[in-house]
């Protein structure tokens, strides 16, 4: 890729490169111009980017803000390569409001660490700054080496990769070892390197390391063209919910990338769906990736691989052993603070399995404690100290097998030790099956080594049928290839004895005739070693064989003395394998023999091919070789033949015949014919079970145990080479196949490596003798009772121990750790600790416990302390069960402590309430509740409660009161209701009250009050209360009005009255109204409706008087009716509210009174929710009927009208539907138009239309959209008519769009240097000016206006008339002579000075006169004109004198003298000088 070249500091063309620094540090300034104009300036930045150190994958951005004008652009680059801007990548960014430029980075990856530039530029200048990004890399990133690729050429960095399928897949070919091998590394962590290596047997561990980090490399590369970042890459792990999950979470570039799925190089179909029923599948999370393999069997192990667009990301092999559970683990309940115990039995060794505990993987720690047995096939699990937190489903997973049960923890429930922390137990639950775990295990083990023999018996049977099929085909292939050499060697021969007999000696012929016999005899030798091999007899395949030999080996001598010693070699060697071949089939071995013989007489040239063109010094050479090959090959052949006949050796004997194998051919020699011999010979003692390394502690037992394949046979134990017997203190017992030796009691000296060997065999295992600390069990048992003392007391716990020192000994209270201190003493001497609790106090109860630990082991034993103390107090609050007229029951909650004794009592006082004494109840017994029957009812009682244990009694808790069979009155019934009203007659009904006291309602009480009174009269007699739920009141007067409650009874008494009833009148029933009269609508809007109408007329007997109104609308759509008002309204008048706005309604009115509701009035005609009809009309005072508008500008107008029903709007442009540009806003009374970027093609006459059923009104607005003008064309001037100048242009391009475009013309001339209007609003392109004075230089500009302005001017060329010159003649007047002679006078005359020492004094003075006078300076009366300390002029009769530097030596008069003809006049002064 090639790269441009970066120019710092450019400058344009002809400009010059001023450097120059700004006020901020870090930033240079360039200045393309000398001198700038006014008022521009050359960009600078007023805050520069800061330097960033970031971690990998945060946001990261740079800020500038610069000034300058004109206002500068700003770019930015880098350093190394060009900055890539992408949303993902690199985002650059001004944000106008805080003018800062930003450089973000939205995720910085290490590739982005560069030195970046900031540059600001307009057309005056340029500044720059530098800023450095530092990234922090976290995991994989891209490496130094993808940098240097990114600078390859596009094709060479292709060819770096690996090819793949257009779709990004794996091209499709079978997965070999040697890949699977290197994948599985390239995937693998360091230490798992040798395990791999050893495992696909891989020697060269530096060579693989080499090649291994190569490919690290190339994949490393591979990986950055989609992956930015790649971390936390798990293996297969297998989950307890029978699946297995590979996790990796990796950044991918592009969130589209493809992803697959290997498995032994075969793509695995997967889903992304957690619903959908496939066995693969892919979760995603984030940048995490989880695959997941649902269904576990033995089928899914092998090497899975995750693929991204083709490139290889992350392998990982999963093997899945075969073992299964003999024994699962089982559901354990345990008490808190109790351990728990999970045991499993497998029917295979395994180092470890996984241990999850509620789907959270386990590992050894001080809370689960994971044990494997010595055979690997017991595994437990212990939860120590279980909580209730604890409890949940535990589970066992081995290779793909799993087994889960629950651990329940069973809490606590004395309610007097709630709260409290329990006692630590030592107890183990779940355990107790040792036993049979054991039994099992072995049976487990017993069948493990039967199914590996059988498997190794399978094996080395396939092997044998595998090696002797291919002994055959080598075999076969042999004879073949031998047959060929041997008529190969014939013809070479025939060949050579064809050019001796042309011009050699009879000498030389005979050899080669000799050595033509020997390659015969020798593939006739091969040729019965095969028939032998094919027969499969023993007789003449050895027969064959030793024929075989014998023509090999004469072969070979053969050629030793021929010229064709090639030949000879090769039918030597022909017969020799053949015979060897057959040889093997031999019972007597000779056959073998025979064969080793031919083939070393054949193999000592078998690997050169010699010309049969050679001189004979060479053939003679190579004779001599093979003839010694041949005989060495001979003897070999007698020697296994001698051996052979030994019996089953013979095999033997012919290896040992392979002295001439060295010099022929290099291969290792592959016996043919079976490798197992017809002999079974017996394999003799061999171990079921082998010894077992045990650790043993002194003062116990400790067993070795072996099983043997007999039962007869006897065996001797070693121990460290040296043979043990049997004494005291160990016992060597034989039970079958079991050999023990047991040891009764272990030393120091028992440690060591012990040995059982039995007829040849033996097995070894080792007795580590450990020292742990132990416990004195008596003492150990009295420890563990728990002590229990009163408070104030002290407590003693004394134990010894044994072990190897040093122990460290640790006194715990509770889980905290005790030290001498306060009220406690720890003593620890030689196996003994003791422990001195004084002072104890109740809340020094709880655990005690002694924890030994030395370099063998750790033992703790705990015991339990109860400090005794007062009770506390009891708890409420009080729970009454029954308060009622003769008794009362209430309960209590226990003390929270009952100082670590039991309660014997409650004591009980009881007060009534009123009286100042205490009458006291009595012991009532532990428990907590008491029935006291003694009351009297309506009375309120207070209780006192203390509790009583054998340590005293506690303080007292009193109760709040109580009161015995308290009153509950009924609440009120529901207010009486009026069933019918006549003049002597009311009836009335009620319903009974929702709260009755708690007892049944016995009846009713009923008052009654006439309207204005205050006074309330009952209407039952107060000993007869009304039973039912109504009452017909007859003590009424007719024509007056009442109003009626009414009161429950229960047992308690009557209760508050009701709400009263509505008033009504002691009068006959009424009659319905008539219709109302006049129904009409008023008013109405889109949502109201208003009515009025008149009431009916009354008509004695048959319509009485209305009383009130109700109003109800339909809508047109419906059938049923719509109350509007639920209450009956007095009022003639009624606003309906929430109408649809059009929507059409029928509307009528009902009138009402006592005696019901009269016939409905309806309004004759539908009714429209819409105000009354009211032609359109345009509300606004003054409506624009012309709006100019600039082009790129917005259009807005508003036209505000009023119109009923809602009007319809349109709007026209020129006669037409306005496009879907414009946008039309109705709203109720106005419409808007609004053009949002107008050109000049929306100029137009808009028209608004408002139309409804009433009629329409129309409004017109012209809007013309321009822009300023541009100037007119070039100006010619013309004279037409003397005294005139014509002036005409080319038109504005503006001219043809815009028909409101004029011109105007201005004049300059040379004498009024200031433009003036000579024209205006000129429509043509022309104009003659008038009053051209000939002489004066005249100019010209015309500019285009329109309603936006003008345009830029055009000027004209200057225009002149060259003006006719006259002859002049000029006539001087006659002057008289003027005499202006005068001496010298001084005009202005010398001033005083005082001037400071050191600084210039000026003194000047005018003077005239004529002639003009001569001036003299003096200083006390000397001359200073030639004085070159004073500068001294006269300009013009202005004479003055400069000292530069005055001293006091200046000081003095000085006089200016100034002389003429005429006379003499002085001037003079003095100077004074300050110091």
């Amino acid at each position: 890729m090639l790269k441009k070249t970066k120019v710092d500091d450019e400058t344009a063309t002809g400009q010059a490169g001023i450097k120059k620094k700004s006020k901020v540090p870090g930033v240079m300034i360039t200045q393309f111009m000398e001198e700038l104009p006014e008022g521009k300036t050359t960009p600078d930045f007023t805050r520069k980017p800061i330097a960033l150190t970031i971690q990998e994958g945060k946001f990261a951005y740079f800020k500038a803000i610069v000034v300058g004008d004109p206002t500068p652009t700003v770019t930015w680059s880098r350093a190394n390569g060009e900055i890539i801007f992408h949303p993902d990548v690199c985002q650059q960014k001004y944000d106008p409001t805080s003018n800062e430029h930003t450089l973000e980075f939205p995720k910085v990856a290490p590739e982005d660490a560069d030195t970046y530039k900031c540059y600001a530029t307009n057309e005056y200048g340029r500044a720059v700054c530098t800023v450095i990004l530092n990234v922090i890399e976290v995991g994989f990133s891209k490496t130094k080496e993808l940098q240097k690729i990114q600078g390859e050429d596009a094709t060479e960095f292709r060819k770096r990769l690996k090819t793949r399928n257009p779709d990004g897949t794996r091209e499709e070919k079978t997965m070999d070892v040697n890949e699977k091998v290197w994948e599985i590394l390239l995937s693998a962590e360091k230490k798992d390197y040798e395990r791999i290596c050893a495992e696909y047997g891989i020697t060269d561990f530096r060579g693989m390391l080499k090649k291994l980090t190569e490919m690290k490399k190339e994949r490393e590369e591979e990986i950055a063209q989609f992956i930015s970042h790649i971390r936390t890459l798990k293996p297969v792990e297998v989950k307890d919910d029978d699946c297995a999950t590979i996790e990796l979470d990796m950044d991918l570039l592009d969130s589209g990338s493809k992803i697959f799925l290997y498995k032994d190089g075969v793509m695995v179909p997967f889903s992304k769906e957690e619903g959908e029923e496939m066995k693969h599948n892919l979760k995603q999370v984030g940048k995490k990736y989880v695959f997941t393999i649902k269904n576990l069997s033995k089928d899914d192990a092998g090497l899975y691989s995750v693929d991204v667009e083709g490139v290889n990301v992350f392998s990982t092999d999963f093997k899945v052993p075969e073992v299964d559970f003999a024994v699962k683990i089982q559901e354990v309940k345990a008490e808190e603070r109790e351990d728990a115990l999970f045991q499993c039995v497998l029917t295979a060794p395994m180092n470890e399995i996984n241990w999850y505990g509620k789907s959270a993987l386990l590992t050894n720690n001080e809370k689960h404690e994971i044990i494997v047995s010595e055979d690997k096939l017991i595994h437990k699990l212990i939860v120590r100290d279980c909580l209730p937190l604890d409890g949940g489903i535990y589970a066992a997973v081995a290779g793909i097998k799993s087994c889960n049960a629950w651990l329940v923890v069973e809490v606590e429930k004395d309610p007097a030790k709630k709260g409290k922390k329990a006692a630590r137990k030592t107890t183990i639950a779940g355990a107790g099956n040792d036993e049979e775990l054991l039994r099992i295990a072995k049976e487990q083990q017993e069948r493990y080594q039967k199914e590996m023999e059988e498997k190794a018996q399978l094996a080395k049977k396939a092997q044998e049928e595998k090696e002797l099929a291919a002994a055959a085909v080598r075999a076969k292939q042999k004879a073949e290839a031998e047959a060929k050499a041997a008529a190969k060697a014939e013809a070479k021969a025939a060949a050579k004895a064809k050019r001796a007999a042309a011009g050699k000696d009879g000498a030389v012929r005979k050899t080669k005739k000799k050595v033509a016999g020997a390659g015969a005899d020798g593939a006739s030798g091969a040729t019965g070693g095969v028939v032998g091999v094919g027969a499969g007899s023993a007789a003449g395949g050895a027969a064959a064989g030793t024929t075989g030999g014998a023509a090999g080996a004469t072969g070979g001598a053969a050629g030793a003395t021929g010229g064709g010693s090639a030949a000879g070699s090769l039918a030597g060697a022909a017969g020799g394998g053949a015979g060897g071949a057959a040889g093997v089939g031999g019972r007597d071995g000779s056959g073998a023999a025979g064969g080793a013989g031919g083939n070393e007489g054949g193999d000592v040239e078998g690997d050169s091919e010699v010309e049969s063109d050679e001189d004979s010094f060479e053939d003679s050479d190579e004779d001599i070789e093979g003839e010694g090959g041949g005989a060495k090959g001979r003897e070999g052949a007698k020697e296994g033949g001698e051996k052979g006949d030994l019996g089953g050796e013979g095999e033997e004997g012919g290896e040992k015949g392979e002295g001439g194998e060295k010099g022929g051919e290099r291969r290792k020699r592959a016996r043919a014919g079976p490798l197992v011999p017809d002999t079974v010979i017996d394999p003799g003692i061999h171990f079921h079970a082998g010894l077992s390394d045990c650790k043993a502690i002194i003062g116990e037992a400790a067993e070795l145990e072996c099983k043997v394949s007999s039962e007869e046979c006897v065996g001797i134990w070693y121990k460290d080479g040296a043979e043990i017997q049997a004494s005291e203190s160990l016992t060597i017992s034989k039970e079958g196949c079991f050999h023990r030796l047991k040891i009764h009691k272990v030393t120091e000296e028992n440690a060591g490596k012990y040995k059982f060997e039995a007829d040849g065999r033996k097995t070894e295992a080792e007795i580590a003798v450990e020292d742990p600390p132990r416990f004195d069990k008596e003492e150990l048992e009295a420890f563990k009772a728990p002590v229990t003392i009163k408070k104030g007391h002290k407590a003693t716990y004394k134990l010894s121990y044994i072990g190897r020192e040093p122990i460290k000994v640790q006194w715990y209270l509770e889980g905290e750790e005790l030290s001498s201190e306060g009220n406690i003493n720890i003593e620890t001497s030689d196996g003994t600790s003791r422990l001195l609790m004084m002072k104890l106090q109740h809340k020094d109860s709880g655990e005690i416990k002694i924890k030994l630990k030395n370099v063998f082991g750790t033992i703790e034993a705990v015991s339990q302390l109860n400090v005794l103390d007062k009770p506390t107090p009891p708890m409420g609050p009080l729970e009454i069960v029954e308060a009622s007229s003769s008794v009362i029951d209430f309960k209590w909650r226990p003390p929270k402590d009952s100082g670590g004794c039991k309660i014997q009592n409650y004591i009980l006082e009881r007060q009534q309430v009123g009286r100042n004494t205490w009458k006291k109840v009595g012991p009532i017994g532990p428990e907590a509740k008491y029935r006291d029957s003694d009351v009297d009812h309506g009375r309120r009682y207070c209780y006192r409660i203390r509790v009583e244990t054998e340590m005293g009694t506690s303080e007292m808790m009193e109760t709040e009161d109580i009161q015995a069979g308290t009153k509950a009155y009924p609440a009120p019934p529901s207010a009486p209701k009026v069933a019918s009203a006549f003049k002597d007659c009311i009836n009335l009904t009620w319903s009974p009250p929702a709260d009755t006291g708690g007892t049944s309602i016995l009846g009713y009480n009923l008052e009654k009050r006439k309207k204005g009174s205050n006074l309330w009269g009952q209407v039952n007699p107060p000993n007869e209360i009304i039973r039912g739920k109504g009452f017909a009141v007859k003590d009424v007067v007719e024509g007056m009005e009442y109003e009626f409650r009414v009161s429950a009874i229960n047992d308690s008494g009557a209760g508050e009255f009701s709400t009263p009833s509505e008033f009504v009148f002691a009068r006959d029933p009424k009659k319905p109204p008539g219709k109302v009269l006049d129904l009409k609508v008023t008013d109405s809007t889109y949502t109201t409706l208003s009515l009025s109408w008149n009431k009916p007329k009354d008509i004695k007997g048959e319509e009485d008087e209305a009383k009130g109104y109700f109003v109800e609308i339909r809508p047109a759509e419906n059938t049923d009716w719509d109350r509007c008002n639920s209450n009956a309204i007095t009022m003639t008048t009624y606003t309906v509210k929430g109408m649809k706005s059009m929507a059409m309604y029928w509307v009528r009115v009902i009138a009402t009174n006592d005696g019901g509701e009269g016939v409905p009035q309806e309004l004759d005609n539908y009714i429209l929710a819409m105000p009354p009809p009211v032609r359109p009309r345009f509300t606004d005072a003054k409506i624009k009927s012309f709006m100019i508008v600039r082009a790129g500008n917005s259009a807005r107008f508003t036209i505000n009208f009023e119109a009923s029903p809602w009007p319809e709007v349109t709007w026209l442009k020129d006669g037409v539907p306005v496009s879907k540009k414009v946008t039309i806003s109705n709203a109720e009374g106005a419409s808007q138009l609004l053009i949002p970027s107008a050109e000049r093609s929306d100029t137009g006459i808009y028209t608004i239309i408002v139309k409804n059923i009433v009629g329409q009104e129309t409004i017109s607005i012209e809007i013309r959209v321009t822009d300023e003008p541009k100037p007119p064309g070039p100006v010619d001037l013309d004279e037409n008519v003397p005294g005139t100048v014509t002036i005409s242009w080319t038109a504005s391009p503006d001219e043809k769009r815009d028909d409101r475009l004029h011109y105007m013309v201005t004049k300059r001339d040379s004498v009024k240097r200031s433009w003036n209007t000579i024209a205006d609003r000129i429509f043509n392109n022309k104009f003659t000016a008038c009053n051209i004075m000939p002489g004066r230089e005249y100019q010209f500009r015309v500019y285009a206006k329109n309603d936006m302005g003008s345009s830029k001017p055009s000027e004209s060329a200057k225009w002149l008339i060259p003006a006719k010159k006259e002859k002049f003649t000029l006539k001087m007047p006659e002057s008289k002579a003027c005499d202006l002679q005068c001496p010298p006078k001084f005009l202005v005359p010398l001033k005083m000075h005082t001037a400071p020492q050191g600084y210039e004094c000026y003194m000047s003075c005018a003077v005239k006169g004529d002639p003009t006078p001569h001036v003299t300076w003096l200083r006390n009366n000397i001359s200073l004109n030639t004085n070159t300390n004073y500068l001294i002029s006269n300009t013009c009769g202005v004479c003055s004198m400069l000292i530069l530097r005055v001293g006091t030596k200046d000081t003095g008069e000085y006089k200016i003298v100034a002389e003429n003809a005429l006379g003499r006049a002085e001037s003079s002064t003095k100077l004074t000088v300050r110091e």
